[in-house]
């Protein structure tokens, strides 16, 4: 009888879901103020790609005052205004395209734009849920996170122009409003922003978690989750833990900047004027910053990590190697980030006993990280390769997580680290390991889930060109950095020829902004790929294209809300029952037969 009555339970829910759509939805209830898991992740996907390419403009634009400090370019004075007068910027101005480039990658593509997109997308599909836990939360997390975009766009418009004080907004620069023009109207924006930022990551970060413990469908044990998913559950935990320690620090400079108070500023002198502020300390601000700043790199690079895991099993056509072994080290690295964040401060005056500890817990991390590569290698050895875009792209963020990865062995280093810190060093190990690395986890993810997306495929022949060339760019940019930072080349300069021992950086630094400028060129491509393939892309006529076994793929080629008509199926077996008794493949919900040999 209760079969009968869930399965009536199911059937009129879904009718009635049918029902809503086709009659009663509007535009807007359907894209814009959607609360379907699927429609929030295409908008965190699009806010994130706009994004991406702001970002990835002011990067152009400080690149052509690092390789070329002594040039005009006429068309920046049309661009910028008053920023570049006579077609050269202008000092402020150049501070606040670092800081604003920082903080948009970081923060809202690489966080917003990556963990919301794919936890988003994926956690029902993956796990067997009709939607997330919470759709109105779940829709409020994104419109947060719009209301932070528009908050932080229209600080570019404000007569003293945006925050300038770097991507970490350290006190007593960010904490003056009389220090610079960076350090007006426009840091408090910056804060405030910040602050609708974290709220839309709280409400999505226990959605995320709420959805992936409670929501599972029957049979779906933890232990036979893919590793997406396990990878966006531990980013979610450590978004919920660290980011209301940043939220604190955002308010409490907010009240210094505002009202008076003294959290991070004492004994200051300003144009010979001392300030009667006392008993604060610049330093708290560091702690309360990296304790979320670090855990954010693996809040990046997590999910990340879990779709390369899904794409490289589903296209070396064998099983992932090591399954709890990926487990317990993304378990690990949600443990040790929150234990490292003091080596970031190894130039503050940071007792050295206490830094001998932090250099240990850093040095540690490297375990589960090499522990991730191995099982990767050992994944596609003597698979069946097949090299599609997203294969391509989860190869390649191996290579840059291995490469970058390894710089990081000598900053943890607190001997060393303190002659590389705020050197180029610095910029090419983060760059390369947490940013690049991130940038094709999220292209990978792309390249792979379209079709379940979209129902159509993007063109192979621009991802192509796409991937390759942002693969040998990326290297060519920031491979070179980490020879600059050695020989102590400070970053956030705005001229270096002053200096006659950068002197001989000067091809290099204009080579870095060439290669720069065409890497940012063969992004657009990927943009118009992405959005053409949406209107005129191939259409997918099988609702599995990779022949992968995980749920999402049970699906329709273009789902409803509620994902299944009818019942949600049933999980009997893990996630990567590929090349197994004979078979290429064997979907999660296919029982387990008797003359199966042992898997999983």
């Amino acid at each position: 009888m209760s079969s009968v009555v869930s399965l009536h339970g199911t059937t009129t829910h879904h009718a009635h879901d049918d029902h809503h759509g086709h009659q009663h939805e509007s535009f807007i209830s359907k894209y814009v103020f959607s609360m379907d898991h699927k429609t929030i992740s295409k908008q965190f996907l699009i806010t994130g790609i706009f994004w991406a390419f702001v970002g990835g403009l002011f990067s152009v634009i400080f690149r052509l005052q690092l390789g070329y400090p002594d040039a005009t370019f006429p068309f920046l004075e049309d661009l910028l205004g008053h920023w570049a007068k006579g077609g050269k910027l202008s000092p402020d101005f150049y501070y606040a395209l670092v800081t604003m480039h920082g903080t948009i990658l970081v923060f809202f593509v690489l966080t917003a734009g990556l963990s919301g997109t794919f936890s988003n997308f994926l956690i029902p599909l993956q796990v067997g849920a009709r939607d997330m836990a919470s759709p109105l939360l779940n829709m409020l997390s994104y419109w947060f996170f719009f209301i932070a975009s528009i908050i932080l766009l229209s600080s570019l418009f404000v007569q003293t122009g945006p925050a300038s004080g770097g991507w970490t907004v350290y006190p007593p620069l960010s904490a003056l409003g009389d220090a610079s023009d960076g350090s007006k109207i426009g840091m408090d924006l910056w804060l405030v922003s910040m602050a609708m930022f974290i709220v839309s990551q709280l409400l999505a970060g226990l959605n995320y978690i709420t959805t992936i413990l409670n929501m599972r469908t029957k049979g779906m044990s933890m232990t036979r989750l893919p590793l997406t998913i396990w990878a966006l559950f531990f980013t979610a935990v450590l978004g919920v833990l660290s980011f209301p320690v940043l939220l604190s620090g955002a308010v409490l400079l907010l009240f210094d900047r505002n009202l008076g108070t003294s959290f991070f500023l004492s004994d200051i002198v300003v144009a010979g004027k001392i300030l009667p502020n006392e008993g604060g300390s610049a330093i708290l601000f560091q702690h309360l910053f990296w304790f979320l700043g670090h855990p954010e790199v693996y809040i990046i690079i997590l999910p990340a990590m879990g779709m390369a895991s899904e794409i490289i099993a589903v296209n070396s056509r064998k099983p992932i190697f090591g399954y709890m072994a990926m487990v317990g080290s993304m378990f690990a690295i949600t443990i040790l980030a929150f234990l490292v964040w003091a080596h970031h401060m190894f130039v503050t005056g940071l007792n050295p006993f206490l830094g001998a500890i932090f250099v240990l817990l850093t040095l540690l991390i490297a375990v589960p990280s090499a522990i991730k590569v191995f099982n990767w290698i050992t994944t596609i050895w003597r698979g069946n390769i097949r090299f599609t875009p997203g294969m391509i792209c989860s190869i390649g963020f191996v290579s840059l997580f291995i490469s970058g990865g390894l710089t990081g062995i000598f900053l943890g280093n607190a001997a060393l680290d303190i002659h590389l810190h705020d050197t180029y060093f610095v910029i090419a190990h983060f760059h390369i390991v947490m940013g690049v690395s991130a940038f094709f986890g999220m292209f990978a993810g792309v390249y792979h889930w379209f079709p379940k997306m979209y129902g159509r495929y993007m063109n192979n022949t621009l991802a192509y060109i796409h991937i390759w060339a942002t693969l040998i760019g990326a290297y060519l940019i920031f491979w070179p950095m980490h020879y600059t930072g050695f020989a102590g080349m400070p970053r956030r300069y705005f001229d270096y020829s002053g200096w006659e021992s950068f002197k001989m950086f000067t091809g290099l630094n204009e080579f870095i902004t060439i290669v720069a400028i065409i890497v940012f060129a063969v992004q657009l491509l990927f943009v118009f790929n992405f959005f053409y393939s949406i209107f005129k892309g191939r259409k997918v006529t099988d609702p599995n294209p990779w022949k992968a076994t995980s749920l999402e793929w049970t699906t329709p080629i273009n789902p409803g809300h509620g994902n299944w008509p009818g019942e949600i199926p049933e999980v009997h077996r893990w996630a990567y029952d590929y090349g197994k008794d004979g078979k290429d493949f064997i979907p999660q919900t296919t029982p387990v037969g008797a003359d199966e040999s042992k898997g999983h």
